[in-house]
C-alpha cells in the first residue's frame, strides 16, 4: 500500500507532522529534498509540503496532482499562498490550529473502505434487569456471525463489561486511556489497541474510580466503530449523560429491557422519557414476570421485541467468568440471533 508524502527539511515541522500521522494511525514516506520526491509523487495518495521546501519543489516542476497540501508552522504569513500556488496545493494548513484537520486527511488516505456499520443501544428499565448481559450477548452472537464487531461499556457504574465476560485482566486500552481524545480516530488503531474478547473488540472502563465519558471521546469512538465494524454494540446508563446522547443520536434501534412486574414497568417508562429524547426506534425486550408481554408494551407503547426468559444457569456461568451461553437451545441465543437476523434483513 502506498503511503502519504511529506516533503520538508524543517525537523520541528516534521516531528508534528509524524505525530498527527501516528494519531491518524498513518505511516509516512519523508523525503528531505524536493527531487527525492519523484518516484512518489504521483502514487502517493497524499502530498504534505512543508512551506520551507514549497519554492525549491516548484522549481522542479513537478506534475499537477489532487491531494497536495502545503503545511506551515508561521501562522498568517503574507507569503504561504504564492507557495501554495506554485506547488499546485488545494489548502493551506497552518499547525498546530489545523491538527485536527490533517488528521481526517491521513486517516481518509490510509484507512479501509468503510463498513457503513450500525449502533444498537441497550438499556434497562431498571437495576438488575440484564441490560449488560444482553449487550455482551448480542455482540458475542455477533461476532459468531463473523460480523465485524465493537462492543462498549457507556455505564460507568455498571461493574465493567470485561468483567461480566471473564476478561478484566485483558490487555489493552481502556475508557481512561482515550477519554482525551477529539476529532477523528482511527478504527484500525482503535481496534489495535482495545483488547479483544470472544473474537470482539471492548471498550471498557479501567477498575477503581472512574470519571464520566466525555461527548466527544464518545462520538470519536463511535465514529470511527461507524467505518470500521459492521455492528456496534452500547450498553447505556439509565440516566441519560452527554456521551449516552451521542450513542442515542446515531442507533438504529434501542433496546429496553424491562421486567415484566408494575416496578419495572414504571421504572422502565422514566427510562423510556429520556431515550425518546434522543432516539426514535425503541423497543422492549421483556423479562418475563407476573405480567403478560402484551400488557408490559402497551403500559410502555412501544414496540415488542421479545422475551427473555430467566435462566438460572446464566447467572452460574456469568459468576464463573464464562462468556454468555448463547446455544440454538437456549433463550438467550434464540432472541439474540432472531434480532440480529431481522436487523440484517431491515440493512438489505
Amino acid at each position: 500500500m502506498n503511503r502519504p508524502l511529506v516533503i520538508t527539511e524543517d525537523h520541528d515541522l516534521l516531528d508534528d507532522l509524524l505525530r498527527v500521522a501516528a494519531a491518524a494511525g498513518a505511516e509516512l514516506d519523508v523525503v528531505h529534498a524536493p527531487a527525492h520526491a519523484r518516484p512518489y509523487w504521483n502514487r502517493a495518495p497524499l502530498v504534505v509540503v512543508g512551506s520551507d521546501l514549497a519554492d525549491a519543489l516548484a522549481a522542479t516542476g513537478p506534475p499537477p496532482r489532487p491531494r497536495v497540501l502545503l503545511v506551515t508552522r508561521v501562522p498568517e504569513d503574507p507569503d504561504t499562498w504564492r507557495k501554495c500556488v506554485t506547488v499546485g496545493a488545494q489548502a493551506v494548513l497552518e499547525l498546530p490550529s489545523a491538527e485536527r484537520r490533517l488528521v481526517d486527511e491521513f486517516a481518509d488516505v490510509v484507512e479501509p473502505a468503510a463498513r457503513a456499520g450500525q449502533v444498537v443501544c441497550v438499556a434497562g428499565g431498571r437495576g438488575g434487569a440484564g441490560a449488560s448481559v444482553l449487550a455482551a450477548s448480542l455482540a458475542v452472537s455477533a461476532s459468531r456471525q463473523r460480523l465485524h464487531t465493537l462492543l462498549v461499556d457507556a455505564d460507568p457504574l455498571g461493574g465493567g463489561l470485561d468483567l461480566l465476560l471473564g476478561q478484566e485482566e485483558a490487555d489493552g486500552a481502556r475508557w481512561s486511556d482515550l477519554v482525551a481524545r477529539e476529532g477523528r480516530v482511527s478504527f484500525t488503531a482503535l481496534q489495535a489497541a482495545l483488547p479483544t474478547v470472544a473474537g470482539l473488540t471492548l471498550l471498557s472502563f479501567h477498575r477503581g474510580e472512574v470519571e464520566p465519558i466525555p461527548a466527544e471521546a464518545m462520538r470519536s469512538v463511535l465514529e470511527a466503530g461507524l467505518r470500521g465494524f459492521d455492528l456496534v454494540v452500547v450498553d447505556l446508563p439509565r440516566h441519560p449523560d452527554s456521551a449516552t446522547v451521542e450513542a442515542l443520536s446515531r442507533a438504529s434501534t434501542t433496546l429496553l429491557v424491562v421486567t415484566a412486574d408494575v416496578r419495572g414497568v414504571l421504572a422502565a417508562a422514566q427510562v423510556l422519557v429520556g431515550l425518546r429524547r434522543h432516539t426514535g426506534d425503541v423497543r422492549a425486550v421483556v423479562r418475563s414476570g407476573v405480567l403478560d408481554d402484551e400488557v408490559v408494551t402497551t403500559s410502555l407503547n412501544v414496540p415488542y421485541a421479545g422475551n427473555l426468559p430467566d435462566q438460572p444457569r446464566l447467572t452460574a456461568a456469568l459468576n464463573r467468568g464464562d462468556v454468555p451461553p448463547l446455544g440454538r437451545r437456549t433463550a438467550l441465543g434464540r432472541f439474540c440471533a432472531s434480532f440480529l437476523h431481522s436487523m440484517l434483513r431491515t440493512e438489505q
